[in-house]
């Protein structure tokens, strides 16, 4: 018993590790991004205020009979709010000493005076009171799971004009105490309504299973519950791309946890190298890290270099063969990797070259079957709400896979080739990279004044905040549209071969 005991408590930091994922993707965002989300907010609840439908009133007292009816709401001051991060609960939003003012249609009976007319009145004194409470669901995405809320109104006024008005000032107490109590009745349905409905909505636009083109797409469901400190709110997500054709595939993440501890500015992302590598492996299982050059697309002074570097060999081919064109085949052999350090980020690329000769009607003939490593350094930058990478060739080296003294024969090739690289391969992977991919954001936000630091293992990007739409007209828009489903139902017409085989243009 006590040896199984100490074999539980070796187990449990285990355990822990094992049942933490760390995320491939984290976002910050800071009480100075809450301020700003407390601005478009105010304009979203009063908004909502503004909208608040009151029940008909009427009833008797004595010889006093009324009956009120179309209640409006008129005017809102909202002079005092705050939203702010609330452990536990998550966020809290509080309106303190706010005013109403609301007009409605009266009929008034009392003896034998029968009066209709409309009544303005005002509530003073409104304190609100609520909390959200943020919550990963089913499918990962970012919801308001709970709401609790409190209203109250001070107190409540009804102007009166005409020969009767101090007798209606003198009754007013019955019709001003029961439209306090509906008034107030009202005002948290109303926001929940907002909160739990429309503003879930608005949240339903943060992609969380999307495909970025035909071959991969990109995985952004939540890991967690967002962690709260009175601070900060942070969101831990898989930040995991996958080939298309094998979406259930999971990629074993075993890069550093990306730790944000910056909270200057008004939002921070952090991507992990497991972010960047699970890209490459997912674009190296389609199959389209190759590139075939043949004919009249190979450059003429590479082509001139070959054929001497390669003279002995086509020498001792049939003379039929000799003036064949000549084809390249460049296709990356391994998932490339990314190393991300204080100093800057670099890809890794392995990759083989096959040069041969394809007469007309005739089997290709292999001159050579050279391997290639390559370092690419990685500018890493963010543009909207896009992640954008900019790549250029560092380091680049070419050996024989058959024996040294062949190697020693192509280095003559080395200098050409980086040429061919750098002038022809690598603006077709810019133009792909610079497309970019989305960050997880809700519509008609976006980033402003970037700025990425890089760390042991991964990377941050710091931005503020800035509303491209309203809220309510992003509310709007997609109130009458389906929700998009959390798993992407469309699979793509063709099944691409494994890497190693039949190599597709860039």
């Amino acid at each position: 018993m006590a040896a199984g005991s100490r074999l539980l408590l070796l187990l449990l930091p285990w355990l822990a590790a094992a049942s933490h994922s760390p995320p491939g993707c984290k976002i910050r965002i800071t009480s100075k991004g809450l301020d700003l989300v407390k601005h478009e907010g105010l304009r979203f609840v009063e908004q909502e205020l503004e909208n608040i439908t009151v029940s008909d009133l009427h009833g008797k007292e004595g010889q006093f009979h009324y009956n009120i009816s179309q209640v409006k709401v008129m005017d809102l001051q909202l002079p005092f709010s705050n939203l702010h991060f609330q452990p536990q609960q998550h966020l809290a939003f509080n309106i303190n000493n706010a005013s109403i003012s609301l007009r409605f249609r009266r009929q008034l009976l009392y003896w034998f005076f029968y009066d209709i007319g409309s009544i303005n009145a005002s509530a003073d004194g409104v304190h609100i009171h609520t909390v959200l409470q943020l919550a990963k669901d089913e499918v990962g995405r970012l919801k308001i799971s709970n709401m609790s809320c409190n209203a109250s109104i001070a107190r409540m006024h009804a102007g009166f004009s005409g020969t009767l008005r101090k007798v209606y000032e003198f009754l007013s107490t019955f019709i001003v105490t029961g439209m306090r109590f509906l008034l107030s009745q009202q005002i948290c349905p109303s926001l929940e309504h907002a909160s739990l409905v429309l503003l879930n909505s608005l949240l339903d636009t943060v992609p969380v299973r999307n495909y970025v083109d035909e071959h991969i797409g990109i995985d952004y469901s939540l890991l967690r519950d967002p962690a709260v400190s009175p601070e900060t709110l942070d969101l831990d997500f898989k930040g995991m791309f996958f080939y298309r054709a094998r979406e259930d595939q999971e990629l074993e993440n075993h890069a550093v946890e990306p730790v944000i501890k910056e909270t200057e500015r008004m939002v921070y992302v952090a991507f992990s190298e497991y972010f960047f590598d699970s890209a490459m492996h997912a674009y190296f299982q389609a199959g389209v890290l190759a590139i075939e050059l043949e004919g009249e697309k190979v450059p003429k002074d590479l082509e001139v270099l070959l054929r001497a570097t390669f003279f002995g060999t086509i020498f001792m081919l049939n003379p039929a063969v000799v003036d064949a064109p000549l084809r390249l085949v460049l296709q990356v052999s391994a998932p490339p990797r990314c190393v991300i350090k204080p100093s800057g980020t670099s890809i890794s690329v392995s990759a083989f070259l096959n040069i041969s000769l394809v007469p007309a009607d005739r089997p290709a003939v292999q001159l050579s079957s050279m391997a290639m490593e390559s370092k690419l350094s990685a500018k890493v930058y963010l543009q909207g709400k896009a992640l954008r990478v900019q790549l250029d060739l560092r380091r680049f080296r070419i050996y024989s896979k058959q024996s040294a003294l062949e190697s020693l024969a192509l280095f003559s090739l080395q200098a050409p080739l980086k040429t061919l690289l750098q002038l022809t391969i690598m603006p077709i992977i810019n133009e792909r990279t610079k497309k970019g991919v989305q960050i997880p954001l809700p519509e008609g936000m976006d980033f402003t004044r970037e700025v990425v630091t890089n760390h042991a293992g991964f990377l941050t990007v710091g931005a503020d905040l800035h509303f491209s739409k309203g809220l309510r007209e992003v509310i709007e828009k997609y109130r009458s549209t389906p929700a998009v489903p959390a798993e992407p139902t469309a699979q793509p017409t063709a099944q691409p071969t494994a890497a190693s085989t039949d190599p597709h243009q860039l």
